[in-house]
Formats: structure tokens, sequence, C-alpha cells
């Protein structure tokens, strides 16, 4: 295809602008952002040479005729764009989580499938280097059969940040709409994509964040925590969200005779003693990587039962899109195999709304926290 695809933004934070730079630096043509704010989407059109900019999704459709829409809002405005992208004909690229319920998740990759439109899932740190890595050396029986798995992840997030969408569930808000959703993504990559069974729980540890105006960038929102928290005119918002949680799974391996158990422990709020990491334990081995998300170094548990840190390999180096930034790097990614595949070429396997729809349903059954066995009366 000679005619460059055309990219409709939707959200003019840290991820629309990040969505923009990607789809320009994979060959594609921004003609278009929207977002909430009449003031602030015309001054992030003008930094970012974006010529149409506007408040109104549907009239974007009409006016820009978008090949491909980016969705880089929070997760609980997601539901009504996407649908009436995907009614308009449009390839979708969204970010996590894919709406706020597994409900509307499922009813839009139903309506993709219908209307014949392809769609990412940016749940896009399985494109971290070293998970790339963990996955070629499980795939080649370096650690022999896989057995299990651990993501351990501790943030130490400020409890004072200001009220916003992370503190809503209705938003899409929540450590599993925005944490957990990276780290199946790396598990299922690196073991198997078949999820056979999960259980877990969830807990709100922060109760109320402070209410600030002017918080417009989700990265910047730390800059914003009032000096004062004691001050009687300050105002609050009521969390209602997860801020810590514990999830076990169990994934189909191809190279494993039983299957692998996993455990997600991540806590939001909790400072961190050791490092983060995600282990990948075999019969024959492990692969340990360091800090969340698989940011590395990489380390192999060998035949002489030393830890040892194994290097890149060239291929996957060379094969990483030159940004700086991991989540900028993966986003590159993610919308590279994205085009070549609207376009008719050879990509890599990517997630789509299947995956996104997925997710979205496993978080609504852990959120429940059913899965205690009261034993009450056996004491």
């Amino acid at each position: 295809m000679d005619r460059k695809l055309k990219v409709l933004i939707s959200g003019t934070g840290f991820a629309g602008q990040g969505h923009a730079d990607t789809f320009r630096a994979v060959g594609a043509e921004v003609v278009g952002i929207v977002g909430r704010t009449p003031n602030v989407v015309k001054e992030v059109a003008k930094k970012m040479a974006i010529s149409y900019y506007g408040t109104d999704w549907q009239k974007a459709l009409v006016d820009c005729k978008p090949d491909i829409v980016s969705i880089a809002t929070p997760g609980g405005a997601h539901f009504e764009t996407i649908k009436q992208a995907i009614e308009f004909g449009c390839h979708v690229y969204s970010d996590k989580p894919l709406t706020d319920t597994g409900e509307s998740a499922l009813e839009l990759f139903d309506l993709a499938k219908k209307k014949n439109v392809k769609t990412a899932f940016a749940s896009s740190f399985r494109y971290m280097p070293c998970v790339i890595h963990a996955k070629q050396l499980v795939a080649e029986g370096v650690i022999g059969e896989p057995v299990e798995a651990e993501f351990i992840s501790h943030f130490n997030l400020e409890r004072d940040i200001p009220f916003g969408w992370s503190h809503r569930k209705e938003d899409g808000g929540g450590r599993l709409n925005n944490n957990f959703t990276h780290m199946m993504s790396i598990a299922t990559s690196v073991i198997g994509e078949n999820i056979l069974s999960i259980l877990g729980e969830v807990r709100d540890d922060l109760g109320r964040a402070p209410i600030v105006k002017g918080v417009h960038n989700f990265k910047n929102r730390r800059d914003h925590i009032p000096e004062d928290l004691n001050d009687p005119s300050l105002k609050w918002g009521e969390s209602n969200v997860e801020w810590s949680y514990t999830v076990m799974a169990q994934l189909e391996s191809k190279i494993a005779n039983k299957p692998v158990s996993i455990l997600f422990k991540h806590g939001g709020l909790n400072p961190r003693f050791n490092e983060d990491h995600i282990v990948f334990y075999g019969t024959k081995g492990a692969i340990y990587i360091k800090g969340h998300y698989g940011m590395g170094p990489l380390y192999i548990w060998d035949e002489n039962k030393t830890w040892r840190e194994l290097p890149l390999p060239k291929e996957i180096v060379d094969n990483q899109p030159k940004v700086k930034g991991d989540t900028e790097r993966n986003w590159q990614f993610l919308a590279r195999e994205f085009v070549k595949d609207i376009n008719g070429e050879s990509f890599t396997y990517y997630q789509s709304f299947k995956e996104g729809s997925l997710y979205q349903q496993l978080i609504d059954l852990i959120r429940t926290n059913s899965n205690w066995t009261d034993v009450r009366h056996l004491q």
C-alpha cells in the first residue's frame, strides 16, 4: 500500500501524545486529535503539529475519515468512542483496559468481528526485550518443562496523588486494569496464550484522595500533591477500586504435561524491600528477570546451580524500535505490527480485542472476591 494510513487520536495526555508519535514513527499520518477540553486539545494539537482538533468524536470521524483510531483515554471513556469508530469501519488501537466491564469489552470484540475490522490491545509490556528473550529460552526447553512462575511488584504509590480516574472502577481505574493486564500479557506470551483457570482477591488500601484542579497529564500527577493535607478547605474523593491484588492462574504450555501455576502479587501502596521481579521455574532450571514489567536484566539458573546473567541476543535488540522509554517503545512495537497487518504485510502476532475482552472478564471474576472458603467451623 503506497498511501499512508490515516490515524485519528482520542486523548490529549501522555498516552494521546505518545500514540501520535508512535504512529508517525511507523509511517502513518496523524490527521486529527480529539479531547474533552477545548483549550487543551487546541494547545496539544499545535504542539504536536496536528492540523485537525476538536471535542466532538463523531464529527471528527466524519471529517477526518481515518483508517485507524487510536484510543488513549482512561478505560471508562472507551466504550462509546470505540463502538462509534468500529461502526464507522475503522481499525482500532486501544490502550488498556479495553473498557470498565467484561460485558462491554466483549460487546466491542463481537462488534469488531462483525464489522471485520482489525484491533490491537496495548497490554504491551510483552514486547520488552527481556520478555521476548525469556519466551525464546522457554520455547527452546532451556529450563525444561515450565512448572510455575511468579510476578512480584510493590510500587509504593503516593497515597495523596490527586483524585482522578485511577481511583474509580467505573472510570477504568484500579491496579488490575493498569498493572495486571500487563503482567498476564507477559505470562501468556512466555508460557502460552491459553488461560485455564483463575482465582484472586483485591484490596482497596487507600480509601480517599485529595481533589485537586488542573491535573491533566497522568504522568505529572505527583507534582500536584497538596502541600498541606490538613487544610480544612481541601476536598476529598472516595476510592472504590483495588490498589493491591493477589491472583493465581493456571496456563497451558505446549511443552509442559501439566498446567503451569502462576502467582501475581502486587502491592500498589506497599514499599518494596527487594527488587520487583518475574521468575519462570522449570524442571531443569529457572529464568529470573529483574524489575517490574520484565525490565531486566535476565538471569538463568544454569547447570552449575548458580544464577548467570545473559546478554540480550542481537536479533532481539535490532528488532526493537529506536525510541526512549519502555512504554513508548512498546507502543511502537505493537503499532508497527498492527500497521503491517492492515497493509497485508508479514507481521508478528499481537494481542487484539480478543485478549482485551478476556482480560476484562477475568478482572470482573477476580473482583467478586468469592474464592475464600470459610473454615471457622473447623476450629
